[in-house]
């Protein structure tokens, strides 16, 4: 039976739309972002498969984010790259949204203690 922890990375006010934020916290096993693509908020890894560019500058449009670097895209769905220099996905969190925080839920064994 496999476990999963949920863990508390922001408040839904500070991540506008069409935008991501970096979150950076000891619990959490790489830095990700979260993003606001319309009032649906995701969660990614926040460091380009392509090259370690911060996902969280990039432009958000049509359930994708644009690395800055180098301009590949991504799923925000999926972690899948949509565009080329990427070709290897970047791994995705699922979201929830509790009394106005955003959580992800990290699998069994991600969470450092």
């Amino acid at each position: 039976m496999s476990s999963s922890v949920q863990v508390r990375v922001c408040a839904v006010r500070d991540v506008p739309a069409g935008e991501g934020i970096r979150i950076e916290r000891p619990e959490l096993p790489e830095p990700i972002a979260v993003f606001n693509d319309g009032g649906r908020l995701f969660a990614l890894s926040d460091m380009c498969s392509h090259a370690d560019a911060s996902l969280a500058d990039g432009e958000v449009t049509d359930c994708q984010v644009e690395c800055p670097m180098h301009f590949a895209r991504f799923d925000l769905v999926t972690g899948r790259p949509r565009s080329l220099p990427a070709l290897l996905p970047v791994r995705t969190y699922e979201v929830t949204v509790h009394d106005g925080d955003v959580h992800v839920t990290l699998p069994e064994g991600g969470a450092k203690p």
